[in-house]
């Protein structure tokens, strides 16, 4: 374990003046005229809003219903074709019936949407949620949740030998089985769900739905069915820009029915990556193309950028752009008002001068969860002309634009830039056309130097991409399963993982099947290694049974169990002290490298000394564990002292200033090192001192402005 580091110092990312900048954008360079090709003249005449007619469920939506009566059922269908109803109908059947049904989602801002939906639909006395922040009516027959929570619902109902007090799941975003980092929970899920509940899943990007369909029948041995509808309720229709401001349509019908690039892209695009002209730091012309948008009834859009730092900066080129009419503007500052009401540091955030001028916002990561919610309630009510964002807020938020732009065909995957792929593609084209607002909906590639636009083009008419398995061994994993399983009944369940059944199906007629077919044995051999250090440790008896110590660390389902177990055991947490406790608590959440190099004044002397006698206390834990072939994360000084700071009750916006982090990131820093206090927590009964203090901390940290109702934070615990 290293406790410090010697990478680069940070940059502080600019950001742009509070007041709006006056002038034209650039003297020197001529603005687009908008323009449009013939061709589009049909498309265009075609741009309206459809007429209101009483709702009809589409045959998908009834024979996914129907499906659920007696099987399973797998759903793909295409963003904003009515998925939600599917899971309304199925859950009111349950309901009505008398029955209890779990709602579960990838991302806390769609459960707490969710909660809000259903609350409208069944009454809020019968809606509860639970995920890391929030606890609320946890024995209300519906409940919303992240997919982390029923993962460890299922956990606990193994342990006690009981099947899980529900009669249905949904799982929403069933994509995310294939997630790199999360796709392991909803694998687990999948697993470990008695046959006996009904489960519906909804995805609008699954390539290999078949697949994943034959798998859960073989190891649930209940029947699923796949749903799968392809048609848009808005259609998509594709737009290439030309330098001078001309739209263009992308694609034309081919000769032999299939889809190629218009002549008169083709031409511009001549190689792969084009040049296009661009203003102040090398960015788009971004109000011209608001102009060209406008001019063509194009509006709203969003506009998917490669950078968070891009996103913030292309506010300021869009004023005088698309001029606001006085009850816009009026109606803006209102909503504004009305939605940070209760939040001081929201209400002058930095960029509200541009919601409230030109109609413009940026939304990405970087921002903090209450002002991305601000923003997603302006778009999603029609209030503003366009949003900035990176192709992050493609998967899963829904506040869907008659167009979508978009200046690059790769995305950074976190280590590189790599081309877009298809499900990536129709995140993103998702968003275009508002059901009910728009009649047709719009993709623009707009060409430049990182723009493939034949790839583009070959993306929107491909097939969103498989979904692979992600399922690994981790030792909370395998502390959990022992509480139930012993090692022989875990090597049958690994049996029935994802990545099993493909390579055995893909082996059937193969001469190679039985060597195929013992695929499995990779998993079990690592469940083996992870089951011979926890015995070396003394979290697991020699009879494969957990210890007293194994029980208790079970429930320490967080990133680092064992070296926060062995804090615990050897009493190295900071107990008494909550601020200093948030502060070690969030070097164990701490995933990156960081910068150490701080200004005496940022880290105090207490603070540096109990990380550095952890460090020193672990180091031989630590160094046996890398001795078996296990990862350890370094422990830094930076996430520690500015949690500690926050804690101590240092002004937020100093926090996010003197340690140089955006906002967006130092909240979510502050809500996974909660979770992660939480289950220290719940350890009352075998350290109340720690568990106490941990509760404490997460009050400290768990208010505004990390969130905006602060009963969400240490008086409101989820068992996580």
């Amino acid at each position: 374990m290293n406790q410090h580091s010697k990478s680069a110092p940070r940059r502080r990312r600019r950001y742009p003046s509070r007041r709006p900048p006056r002038g034209k954008e650039s003297s020197h360079r001529p603005k687009m005229a908008p323009g449009a090709d013939k061709k589009l003249e049909s498309v265009f005449s075609g741009i309206g809003v459809p007429r209101n007619r009483p709702f009809k469920p589409d045959r998908f939506q009834t024979d996914a219903v129907a499906a659920m009566a007696e099987s399973d059922c797998l759903v793909t269908a295409p963003t904003g074709a009515g998925k939600t109803w599917i899971a309304v109908q199925t859950i009111r059947r349950t309901f009505e019936s008398g029955g209890r049904a779990w709602y579960a989602s990838p991302l806390k801002a769609l459960t707490n949407a969710k909660l809000i939906e259903f609350a409208e639909i069944f009454g809020p006395e019968n809606v509860g949620i639970l995920t890391g922040d929030r606890k609320e009516s946890p024995d209300a027959p519906i409940i919303v949740g992240t997919t982390e929570i029923l993962r460890n619902q299922l956990y606990d109902a193994m342990h006690q030998g009981v099947s899980m007090n529900t009669d249905l799941v949904v799982i929403d975003e069933a994509h995310f089985l294939g997630d790199e980092e999360r796709g392991v929970v909803w694998e687990e899920t999948l697993i470990y769900l008695p046959a006996r509940i009904p489960l519906l899943m909804l995805s609008a990007t699954v390539g290999n739905a078949g697949a994943i369909a034959d798998w859960l029948t073989t190891i649930r041995g209940r029947s699923c069915r796949v749903v799968a509808e392809t048609h848009r309720p808005v259609p998509l229709y594709p737009l290439g820009l030309h330098p001078s401001g001309t739209l263009m349509p992308l694609t034309v019908t081919g000769e032999k029915g299939g889809k190629k690039l218009y002549r008169k892209v083709a031409a511009l695009a001549g190689g792969k990556k084009t040049s296009a002209p661009t203003h102040g730091r090398g960015l788009p012309p971004f109000g011209d193309i608001l102009r060209v948008l406008k001019a063509y009834d194009l509006l709203p859009a969003i506009f998917f950028l490669k950078s968070r730092s891009d996103c913030d900066a292309a506010l300021k080129f869009c004023h005088g752009a698309v001029p606001l009419p006085v009850d816009r503007k009026a109606a803006i500052f209102d909503r504004i008002a009305e939605l940070t009401e209760n939040s001081p540091h929201l209400a002058r955030h930095r960029q509200r001068i541009h919601m409230e001028q030109a109609g413009v916002a940026s939304h990405h990561s970087g921002h903090l969860p209450g002002w991305k919610v601000v923003v997603e309630n302006l778009m999603s009510e029609g209030l503003l002309t366009a949003v900035f964002a990176t192709s992050t807020v493609a998967a899963g938020v829904n506040f869907p634009a008659r167009t979508v732009v978009f200046f690059n065909s790769d995305r950074f995957n976190g280590t590189e830039f790599a081309p877009l792929d298809a499900t990536q593609m129709q995140q993103m084209t998702g968003r275009a056309g508002r059901r009910g607002m728009d009649k047709i909906g719009f993709a623009l590639a707009v060409p430049g130097r990182y723009m493939d636009l034949r790839l583009v083009a070959r993306l929107l008419s491909s097939r969103p991409g498989k979904v692979h398995s992600r399922i690994r061994i981790n030792f909370s994993m395998v502390l959990n399963l022992l509480l139930s399983h012993t090692p022989e009944q875990v090597e049958e369940l690994l049996k029935r993982s994802f990545a099993t059944w493909l390579l055995i199906s893909k082996a059937a007629d193969s001469p190679q099947k039985s060597r195929m077919a013992g695929v499995h044995e990779v998993l079990w051999e690592d469940f083996l290694r992870h089951l011979d250090f926890l015995k070396e440790t003394g979290f697991v008896d020699t009879a494969n049974r957990l210890t007293d110590d194994g029980i208790w660390a079970s429930q320490l389902r967080v990133d680092q169990p064992l070296l926060v177990a062995e804090c615990l055991r050897q009493g190295l947490l900071p107990a008494g002290d909550a601020a200093q406790m948030a502060g070690v608590f969030a070097c164990f959440v701490n995933e990156k490298e960081t910068d150490d190099r701080l200004e005496g004044r940022l880290v105090p002397n207490r603070l540096k000394k109990t990380v550095g006698r952890i460090h020193k206390k672990l180091t031989g834990f630590a160094r046996h564990m890398k001795s078996r072939g296990f990862d350890v994360r370094d422990l830094y000084l930076r996430p520690a002292a500015m949690t500690h700071a926050w804690a101590a009750g240092y002004p937020w916006e100093h926090v996010a200033k003197d340690y140089s982090m955006p906002e967006g990131n130092l909240a979510m820093l502050m809500m996974r090192t909660a979770d992660n206090l939480r289950h220290t927590a719940n350890l009352t009964d075998v350290f109340p001192e720690a568990a106490a203090t941990a509760r404490e901390a997460i009050g400290l940290i768990m208010r505004s402005p990390v969130i905006e109702d602060e009963t969400e934070g240490g008086d409101q615990m989820a068992e996580d």
